[in-house]
């Protein structure tokens, strides 16, 4: 039986880990990072990947940082098949990916060579992609700089957020992963080097580019907010309260009214001026201290006093 170390961390990889797992292969150990405090409590929350393995019983480390630590001496001396990792946030050791006896690969979320680090599904969705993709790939010092071994291609929807889209990548991943590891087992592959000038990046989200810039182009805004939805959530000032956006779409309406200003309201729908004159309008929205609501919720209750071409939102 194939013996695997899994490292990773969200959502994402906890789906590929059961797909691991359900195909019957033997997860010896399982990486992920620390538990991490969320909320106003600060309530430490463990990931989706810690779950699965102690619902299934595989031996579980998480280290603060891999490298140097005795958590990657210990990992080592397992002598593993194959070292897996999806999603698991921190560098690893080449001397840890050497211990592999076979290969240390990577399931990543993108097409590679377009989208290197840490955020490539926020960023296909930042940039209006209308594809991406799932990459697996052999693990070197270089971050995502290794060889391609299979590829698979996912279209993008206009309604897919950044929740949506990572559900999906997760299955395409652990799919694309299960048909590529008898492969690699047998020696029935020919990766491809990837072109080092195709090579795009794709960063962490910063907290700065989490606030909606208005003065951008309607669809520019429409790609940011689901780009950060449901997670961390973009955010603009609207009547003076910190709000967050999670669903938008684009009204072509060519208003030359300041930017921030309210074009159309009802019950059911407000549209904001963006900065090319064509609107946003807003569909799921969070008033600070509130839930998430539709915006039929927000116009019958925080958003019933607003009018009609009063500039809600001021850019300056």
């Amino acid at each position: 039986m194939t013996k695997i170390i899994f490292l990773g961390t969200p959502e994402f990889s906890a789906t590929v880990l059961k797909g691991l797992l359900k195909e019957g292969y033997d997860i010896i150990a399982a990486v992920t990072q620390p538990d991490k405090p969320v909320g106003r409590k600060q309530k430490l929350q463990k990931s989706p990947v810690k779950l699965v393995a102690e619902e299934e019983n595989i031996k579980l480390y998480q280290p603060a940082k891999l490298p140097g630590s005795p958590e990657v001496e210990e990992l080592k001396q397992l002598n593993a098949d194959l070292i897996v990792t999806a999603a698991y946030g921190q560098f690893l050791p080449t001397s840890f990916l050497e211990s592999a006896k076979v290969a240390a690969i990577n399931v990543h979320g993108s097409l590679l060579p377009k989208y290197r680090g840490g955020a490539p599904i926020q960023w296909s969705l930042l940039n209006g992609d209308k594809e991406t993709g799932i990459t697996i790939m052999y693990m070197v010092k270089g971050m995502d700089a290794g060889d391609i071994i299979s590829q698979e291609k996912l279209p993008i929807t206009r309604d897919d957020d950044n929740g949506s889209l990572f559900e999906k990548m997760a299955i395409v991943g652990r799919e694309l992963l299960l048909d590529t590891i008898p492969k690699i087992l047998s020696g029935d592959i020919k990766p491809i080097a990837q072109d080092p000038d195709k090579v795009v990046f794709s960063p962490n989200i910063s907290k700065e580019q989490e606030h909606i810039d208005f003065t951008k182009p309607a669809e520019q805004v429409f790609n940011q907010i689901r780009a950060l939805s449901p997670d961390p959530g973009a955010w603009t000032m609207i009547d003076g309260q910190r709000t967050k956006l999670y669903k938008t779409d684009v009204v072509e309406i060519n208003s030359d009214q300041a930017v921030g200003t309210i074009y159309d309201l009802g019950k059911k729908k407000l549209v904001i001026v963006a900065g090319d004159g064509q609107g946003v309008s807003i569909k799921k929205i969070q008033p600070a201290g509130k839930k998430m609501m539709d915006i039929a919720n927000y116009m019958n209750g925080m958003g019933k006093n607003l009018e009609k071409g009063q500039q809600i939102i001021d850019e300056k």
